[in-house]
């Protein structure tokens, strides 16, 4: 959001929207229908009767409209300190925390045709979230280290090429099948040549080549290693483990499948397949897969990653990626894979030992 229509909290760390601007037409609105807007904003239980009173009013004015929407999203955000604005390109904006979003937008409508007792239950739950317990500070962004004076690069392989055709004979167009409306609805969930992802087993051990010859750590070339995946790869050709020497740095197995992909653990509690998904809606190539693939091995060893475990009163696990070419970020979070107890308790042992995110990766002495 613009930094002339939004109020940005100041400090470290990610900017953070509390204060969306251009609601000053609903003010006016209300007072010419006796109401207070500072007292509306006070109270949200009177601001949603309010709103569903003269409803039918706001939606004849789409600029009346977009007024109480934001002063709406306003009101939420002052529920609770962690509550932010959120916007997308191409997305209506949100506002809330990390468990629960509102599209204020959408937020007027359904008052304009919801009954009293879903008005009640409108109420309520936001009552009940405004209560709830603070959940933990999002993490600061890691932030990795440019590369050393003289620091060899890493190249991509070549990969192979080859063209494949669908069952009527055509080429298919692998990364340019759809156009504007979208992937035809009979390709999800069909994986009709997964075989142009073979080139990613090239590029994996590109990767543990160059990691070996770059930084200071220990290769261990044994599938066993394939166990400390928390999901399953589907047909275990090759597992190799990339450790640092500090234990404050993030660990990478590598572990090659019959797919074929390649499935990343890195850390202590986070699986990255490559790919994702192969299916043709998806329409992936292997080029893009390997793009990402790239960003997350060289992104750990540069100290771009961080993971935190538990994390709030959900105990989630948490992730953080910050590219190391500056390139984009990305992060996560969600309940822990399926694993024992045992496992989870030496995860939260060890990420207490890490401060902040993982370490940058020592560089091999010459």
């Amino acid at each position: 959001m613009s930094r002339g229509s939004a109020r940005y909290r100041e400090g470290p760390g990610p900017a953070v929207v509390r204060h969306v601007g251009g609601y000053a037409p609903f003010v006016e609105f209300c007072a010419a229908h006796g109401a207070r807007a500072d007292e509306l904003a006070a109270d949200p239980e009177r601001l949603i009767w309010f709103l569903r009173t003269v409803g039918s009013q706001l939606a004849e004015d789409a600029r009346l409209s977009a007024a109480a929407a934001v002063f709406a999203g306003n009101t939420i955000a002052r529920l609770r300190p962690d509550a932010q604005w959120t916007a997308y390109e191409g997305a209506p904006p949100t506002v809330g925390n990390r468990e629960k979003g509102i599209e204020v937008d959408r937020l007027l409508e359904g008052l304009r045709s919801a009954d009293d007792a879903e008005v009640r239950g409108l109420v309520s739950m936001l009552l009940d979230w405004a209560g709830d317990e603070l959940d933990a500070p999002t993490a600061l962004p890691p932030r990795p280290a440019p590369p050393a004076a003289g620091q060899p690069r890493y190249v991509r392989p070549d990969l192979p090429t080859e063209t494949y055709y669908s069952h009527a004979g055509e080429p298919i167009p692998y990364g340019r099948q759809w156009g504007a409306d979208g992937p035809d609805p009979d390709s999800y969930s069909v994986d009709s040549h997964p075989e142009r992802f073979a080139g990613l087993h090239l590029v994996a051990r590109a990767l543990i080549d160059h990691l070996t010859a770059v930084y200071d750590v220990d290769v261990q070339d044994d599938p066993v290693h394939a166990g400390e995946l928390l999901m399953e790869g589907k047909g275990v050709l090759r597992a190799v483990k990339v450790t640092p020497r500090d234990p404050e740095e993030a660990p990478l197995t590598f572990v090659l499948t019959g797919y074929p992909g390649v499935m990343v653990h890195a850390g202590v509690l986070h699986d990255f397949p490559f790919p994702v998904c192969g299916c043709d809606a998806c329409d992936e190539t292997a080029e893009t897969v390997a793009d990402r693939l790239e960003m997350l091995v060289l992104t750990v060893a540069a100290g771009g990653y961080s993971e935190r475990y538990p994390v709030g009163r959900k105990r989630w696990s948490e992730y953080a990626l910050a590219a190391f070419d500056g390139s984009g970020s990305e992060s996560g979070q969600g309940e822990p894979a399926c694993v024992n107890a045992a496992r989870l308790h030496d995860a939260e042992v060890r990420l207490r030992e890490v401060t902040g995110a993982w370490k940058p990766w020592p560089l091999r002495r010459s």
